[in-house]
């Protein structure tokens, strides 16, 4: 793997702490801007519409636009919008800051991950994408519990300022280690935008879409409303939520590791085998959610199998958009966050009912069903082999 790869890995995980940090932080920002727990976790969500609608958007407006200094603008500007949030005290005007740092993580990752497809031969994008990703689950290992220290010592807004402070040394990487060729020149094939756009028609390409968005969808509504299961649910102390977040990134980071070296030729075994596993997994973290050592153990399982699988399937994606050369990433990083926006979204309607906090664990057990279902029949879609080429 080339240097390059590994420094957009740095700064996606300053992005990716960012994305996951709220869930240890959404109490206190609740109790500091007077909103509701449930309103709150909206700020995720808002997160997520931003990436869904900037990926495809700026990806599009930066096929000519060098490569080395459209990521650097992207993330200076993340930088500055996290300023921003952490001097707001207007919770419209931090849930404006989210959509643009959203906007701004988009346009990166859309270009990040069709720059890492490029660096690699053809057949090994799946290790591209698991090394590009380590970035976010070493955010979930590392950036994420300790911004949840760091808000719970000195309050939620110092975590903001720290994920500013980090993408300054991500960005000096970017500027000495990454090519400065236009994302349209590295590309191959000379494709019209018209002509990349119509690769969405591809019954393969929406369907991989479609399945990773829902398993991210899963992850992200129970990742959310973990806090309150760890506290009130399992009746441990706060600082046992950065322990929770430290067990999940970890996991994450096993799954993504195991899933980089399966997902080029084996992504339906390791459908076959995760997806069932991960069924059960969160309706069982749902009913054992009071017993502390078995919430933490399965913690741990459900962050590797949610990135197994969801890392397994965005791989797909930018296999089946193999024909759309500078739009490929942003395609995937839809279909992540259309998932991130919808997953928290599900999970708050269920905090009212009877469930209570453990109602986003059993919403993440529907969403897996729903993947699992669609899957099954179509499996065959999602293989490699030639009856999926057909269908391409």
């Amino acid at each position: 793997m080339l240097l390059p790869l590994y420094l957009l890995a740095v700064a996606v995980f300053a992005m990716g702490t960012s994305e996951f940090m709220l869930a240890g932080l959404l109490p206190d920002i609740a109790s500091d801007l007077d909103v509701t727990v449930g309103t709150a976790g909206a700020l995720t969500s808002a997160f997520a519409i931003g990436m869904i609608v900037g990926a495809p958007l700026v990806a599009a407006l930066a096929r000519n636009w060098p490569r080395r200094s459209t990521l650097l603008a992207f993330i200076l500007a993340f930088a500055a919008a996290h300023a921003v949030g952490a001097i707001t005290t207007s919770f419209p005007m931090l849930f404006a800051t989210r959509v643009v740092a959203a906007l701004a993580n988009a346009g990166f990752l859309a270009v990040a991950l069709t720059a890492a497809a490029t660096l690699v031969p053809a057949d090994r994008k799946g290790r591209a994408l698991a090394v590009l990703l380590s970035g976010t689950t070493v955010a979930t290992i590392a950036g994420v519990p300790g911004g949840s220290v760091l808000g719970m010592l000195l309050g939620w807004r110092t975590t903001f300022w720290a994920v500013a402070a980090l993408c300054l040394p991500a960005a000096l990487g970017i500027l000495t280690g990454v090519p400065a060729g236009r994302v349209k020149e590295e590309a191959t094939g000379g494709l019209t935008l018209r002509a990349e756009l119509a690769q969405l028609k591809s019954p393969r390409l929406t369907l991989v879409m479609l399945l990773g968005a829902l398993v991210n969808a899963a992850t992200f509504a129970g990742l959310t409303f973990l806090a309150p299961v760890v506290t009130d649910t399992a009746r441990l102390d706060e600082l046992w939520i950065s322990v929770a977040l430290v067990l999940f990134g970890a996991g994450s980071f096993v799954g993504v590791t195991v899933a980089g070296r399966l997902s080029d030729q084996r992504p339906t075994q390791v459908l076959a085998v995760g997806g069932p596993l991960l069924l059960i997994g969160w309706p069982a973290l749902a009913v054992l959610a009071d017993e502390p050592v078995a919430l933490l153990g399965l913690v741990f399982v459900q962050g590797a199998l949610s990135f197994a699988l969801g890392s397994t399937l965005i791989t797909r994606v930018l296999y089946a958009a193999a024909g759309a050369p500078t739009m490929a990433g942003s395609y995937a990083t839809a279909a992540l966050n259309v998932g991130a926006a919808a997953g928290p979204l599900i999970a708050a309607t269920t905090l009212g009912t009877a469930a209570g906090d453990l109602g986003p664990l059993w919403a993440s057990g529907l969403l897996v069903a729903v993947a699992l279902l669609i899957a099954f029949p179509l499996r065959t879609v999602i293989s490699p082999g030639r009856r999926a080429e057909a269908l391409r």
